[in-house]
Protein backbone atom coordinates (compact mmCIF):
# COMPACT_ATOMS: atom_id res chain seq x y z
CA UNK A 1 0.00 0.00 0.00
CA UNK A 2 2.85 2.37 0.80
CA UNK A 3 4.41 1.84 -2.62
CA UNK A 4 1.09 2.53 -4.30
CA UNK A 5 0.60 5.72 -2.28
CA UNK A 6 4.09 6.99 -3.15
CA UNK A 7 3.53 6.28 -6.84
CA UNK A 8 0.18 8.06 -6.85
CA UNK A 9 1.62 11.04 -4.97
CA UNK A 10 4.51 11.25 -7.43
CA UNK A 11 2.07 11.18 -10.35
CA UNK A 12 0.08 14.00 -8.78
CA UNK A 13 3.21 16.08 -8.14
CA UNK A 14 4.33 15.63 -11.75
CA UNK A 15 0.89 16.65 -13.00
CA UNK A 16 0.93 19.78 -10.85
CA UNK A 17 4.37 20.69 -12.17
CA UNK A 18 3.23 20.21 -15.76
CA UNK A 19 0.19 22.42 -15.11
CA UNK A 20 2.33 25.20 -13.63
CA UNK A 21 4.58 25.02 -16.66
CA UNK A 22 1.60 25.34 -18.99
CA UNK A 23 0.33 28.35 -17.06
CA UNK A 24 3.73 30.00 -17.46
CA UNK A 25 3.77 29.29 -21.21
CA UNK A 26 0.23 30.64 -21.49
CA UNK A 27 1.28 33.88 -19.82
CA UNK A 28 4.28 34.13 -22.14
CA UNK A 29 2.09 33.90 -25.24
CA UNK A 30 -0.55 36.16 -23.69
CA UNK A 31 2.08 38.82 -23.05
CA UNK A 32 3.32 38.60 -26.63
CA UNK A 33 -0.24 38.95 -27.89
CA UNK A 34 -0.71 41.97 -25.63
CA UNK A 35 2.45 43.77 -26.71
CA UNK A 36 2.18 42.92 -30.40
CA UNK A 37 -1.62 43.04 -30.83
CA UNK A 38 -1.29 39.48 -32.13
CA UNK A 39 -4.78 37.99 -32.42
CA UNK A 40 -3.54 34.53 -33.39
CA UNK A 41 -1.49 34.22 -30.20
CA UNK A 42 -4.38 35.45 -28.09
CA UNK A 43 -6.70 32.89 -29.66
CA UNK A 44 -4.11 30.17 -29.04
CA UNK A 45 -4.02 30.96 -25.32
CA UNK A 46 -7.81 31.04 -25.15
CA UNK A 47 -8.28 27.75 -27.00
CA UNK A 48 -5.62 25.93 -24.95
CA UNK A 49 -7.29 26.87 -21.67
CA UNK A 50 -9.49 23.81 -22.12
CA UNK A 51 -6.39 21.62 -21.82
CA UNK A 52 -5.46 23.20 -18.50
CA UNK A 53 -9.05 22.84 -17.28
CA UNK A 54 -9.01 19.12 -18.07
CA UNK A 55 -5.74 18.72 -16.18
CA UNK A 56 -7.13 20.67 -13.22
CA UNK A 57 -10.07 18.26 -13.03
CA UNK A 58 -7.70 15.29 -13.31
CA UNK A 59 -5.47 16.62 -10.52
CA UNK A 60 -8.45 17.22 -8.24
CA UNK A 61 -9.71 13.71 -8.93
CA UNK A 62 -6.32 12.21 -8.12
CA UNK A 63 -6.04 14.21 -4.88
CA UNK A 64 -9.50 13.31 -3.63
CA UNK A 65 -8.95 9.66 -4.57
CA UNK A 66 -5.84 9.68 -2.38
CA UNK A 67 -7.91 11.04 0.49
CA UNK A 68 -10.70 8.54 0.01
CA UNK A 69 -8.75 5.38 -0.80
CA UNK A 70 -5.49 5.82 1.09
CA UNK A 71 -6.83 7.62 4.19
CA UNK A 72 -3.53 9.47 4.72
CA UNK A 73 -2.57 10.80 8.14
CA UNK A 74 0.17 13.09 9.53
CA UNK A 75 2.75 13.98 6.91
CA UNK A 76 0.94 12.14 4.13
CA UNK A 77 -2.25 14.07 4.79
CA UNK A 78 -0.25 17.29 4.71
CA UNK A 79 1.00 16.42 1.25
CA UNK A 80 -2.45 15.70 -0.13
CA UNK A 81 -4.06 18.79 1.38
CA UNK A 82 -1.21 20.95 0.08
CA UNK A 83 -1.66 19.42 -3.37
CA UNK A 84 -5.36 20.31 -3.37
CA UNK A 85 -4.53 23.90 -2.46
CA UNK A 86 -1.83 24.07 -5.13
CA UNK A 87 -4.36 22.93 -7.73
CA UNK A 88 -6.35 26.07 -6.93
CA UNK A 89 -3.30 28.31 -7.31
CA UNK A 90 -2.32 26.81 -10.67
CA UNK A 91 -5.91 27.12 -11.84
CA UNK A 92 -5.89 30.83 -11.05
CA UNK A 93 -2.55 31.32 -12.81
CA UNK A 94 -3.99 29.84 -15.99
CA UNK A 95 -7.12 31.98 -15.64
CA UNK A 96 -5.06 35.16 -15.24
CA UNK A 97 -3.10 34.40 -18.42
CA UNK A 98 -6.46 33.87 -20.11
CA UNK A 99 -7.64 37.32 -18.94
CA UNK A 100 -4.57 38.93 -20.53
CA UNK A 101 -5.18 37.13 -23.83
CA UNK A 102 -8.85 38.11 -23.83
CA UNK A 103 -7.88 41.75 -23.31
CA UNK A 104 -5.64 41.57 -26.37
CA UNK A 105 -8.45 39.98 -28.40
CA UNK A 106 -11.04 42.49 -27.21
CA UNK A 107 -9.02 45.50 -28.40
CA UNK A 108 -7.74 43.94 -31.64
CA UNK A 109 -6.64 45.29 -34.08
CA UNK A 110 -5.71 48.17 -31.78
CA UNK A 111 -3.04 47.80 -29.12
CA UNK A 112 -4.38 47.52 -25.59
CA UNK A 113 -1.49 49.38 -23.99
CA UNK A 114 -0.18 52.88 -24.56
CA UNK A 115 3.38 52.70 -25.81
CA UNK A 116 4.54 54.45 -22.63
CA UNK A 117 3.84 51.35 -20.52
CA UNK A 118 4.97 48.63 -22.95
CA UNK A 119 8.32 48.33 -21.20
CA UNK A 120 6.65 47.78 -17.84
CA UNK A 121 4.47 44.98 -19.15
CA UNK A 122 7.30 43.38 -21.08
CA UNK A 123 9.25 43.12 -17.83
CA UNK A 124 6.22 42.03 -15.80
CA UNK A 125 5.60 39.33 -18.38
CA UNK A 126 9.20 38.18 -18.17
CA UNK A 127 9.01 37.94 -14.38
CA UNK A 128 5.68 36.12 -14.51
CA UNK A 129 7.00 33.54 -16.97
CA UNK A 130 10.12 33.05 -14.85
CA UNK A 131 8.01 32.56 -11.74
CA UNK A 132 5.78 30.09 -13.54
CA UNK A 133 8.88 28.09 -14.45
CA UNK A 134 10.07 28.41 -10.86
CA UNK A 135 6.77 27.07 -9.54
CA UNK A 136 7.07 24.12 -11.90
CA UNK A 137 10.61 23.50 -10.68
CA UNK A 138 9.76 23.52 -6.98
CA UNK A 139 6.77 21.25 -7.51
CA UNK A 140 9.04 18.74 -9.20
CA UNK A 141 12.05 19.05 -6.89
CA UNK A 142 10.38 20.05 -3.60
CA UNK A 143 13.37 22.24 -2.87
CA UNK A 144 12.37 24.58 0.00
CA UNK A 145 15.23 26.99 -0.70
CA UNK A 146 14.14 27.41 -4.31
CA UNK A 147 10.54 27.72 -3.15
CA UNK A 148 11.50 30.59 -0.83
CA UNK A 149 13.26 32.32 -3.75
CA UNK A 150 9.89 32.80 -5.45
CA UNK A 151 8.93 35.35 -2.82
CA UNK A 152 12.08 37.34 -3.52
CA UNK A 153 11.34 37.21 -7.24
CA UNK A 154 7.90 38.63 -6.52
CA UNK A 155 9.41 41.81 -5.07
CA UNK A 156 10.40 42.97 -8.55
CA UNK A 157 6.83 42.38 -9.76
CA UNK A 158 5.45 44.38 -6.84
CA UNK A 159 7.82 47.26 -7.61
CA UNK A 160 6.73 47.39 -11.25
CA UNK A 161 3.09 47.24 -10.26
CA UNK A 162 3.59 50.17 -7.89
CA UNK A 163 5.36 52.17 -10.58
CA UNK A 164 2.40 51.66 -12.89
CA UNK A 165 0.15 53.33 -10.35
CA UNK A 166 2.57 56.22 -10.18
CA UNK A 167 2.24 56.69 -13.93
CA UNK A 168 -1.53 56.45 -13.83
CA UNK A 169 -1.79 59.07 -11.10
CA UNK A 170 0.55 61.47 -12.85
CA UNK A 171 -1.21 64.59 -14.12
CA UNK A 172 0.69 64.16 -17.39
CA UNK A 173 -1.19 60.93 -18.20
CA UNK A 174 -2.63 61.66 -21.65
CA UNK A 175 -4.02 58.30 -22.71
CA UNK A 176 -7.56 58.56 -21.41
CA UNK A 177 -9.73 56.70 -18.95
CA UNK A 178 -10.20 53.52 -21.00
CA UNK A 179 -6.45 52.99 -21.29
CA UNK A 180 -6.03 53.69 -17.57
CA UNK A 181 -8.65 51.04 -16.75
CA UNK A 182 -6.94 48.50 -19.04
CA UNK A 183 -3.53 49.18 -17.54
CA UNK A 184 -4.91 48.90 -14.01
CA UNK A 185 -6.63 45.58 -14.65
CA UNK A 186 -3.74 44.08 -16.59
CA UNK A 187 -1.23 45.13 -13.96
CA UNK A 188 -3.36 43.39 -11.37
CA UNK A 189 -3.46 40.19 -13.44
CA UNK A 190 0.33 40.02 -13.54
CA UNK A 191 0.67 40.83 -9.86
CA UNK A 192 -1.81 38.11 -8.89
CA UNK A 193 -0.12 35.58 -11.19
CA UNK A 194 3.12 36.14 -9.30
CA UNK A 195 1.31 35.97 -5.95
CA UNK A 196 -0.06 32.53 -6.78
CA UNK A 197 3.42 31.34 -7.71
CA UNK A 198 4.64 32.56 -4.32
CA UNK A 199 1.79 30.72 -2.65
CA UNK A 200 2.81 27.52 -4.40
CA UNK A 201 6.29 28.01 -2.99
CA UNK A 202 4.85 28.44 0.51
CA UNK A 203 2.82 25.27 0.13
CA UNK A 204 5.85 23.30 -1.02
CA UNK A 205 7.80 24.52 2.01
CA UNK A 206 4.88 23.41 4.20
CA UNK A 207 4.64 19.93 2.73
CA UNK A 208 8.41 19.42 3.07
CA UNK A 209 8.95 20.94 6.52
CA UNK A 210 5.52 20.85 8.13
CA UNK A 211 5.74 24.60 8.80
CA UNK A 212 3.79 27.10 6.71
CA UNK A 213 6.04 30.18 6.45
CA UNK A 214 4.65 33.66 6.93
CA UNK A 215 5.37 36.29 4.30
CA UNK A 216 7.84 37.92 6.71
CA UNK A 217 9.74 34.65 7.10
CA UNK A 218 10.31 34.11 3.40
Amino acid sequence: MRVIYNEQMADLANLLGEMAGLAGHAMERATQSLLQADLALAEQVISEQDRISIMIAEAEEKAFALLALQAPVAGDLRQVVSAIQIVGDVNRMGALALHVAKAARRRHPAHVLPEAVNGYFAEMGRIAVSMGAGAKEVLETRDPARAAQLDQDDEAMDDLHQHLFTLLMDRDWKHGVAAAVDVTLLGRYYERFADHAVEIGRRVIFLVTGVLPTEEAL
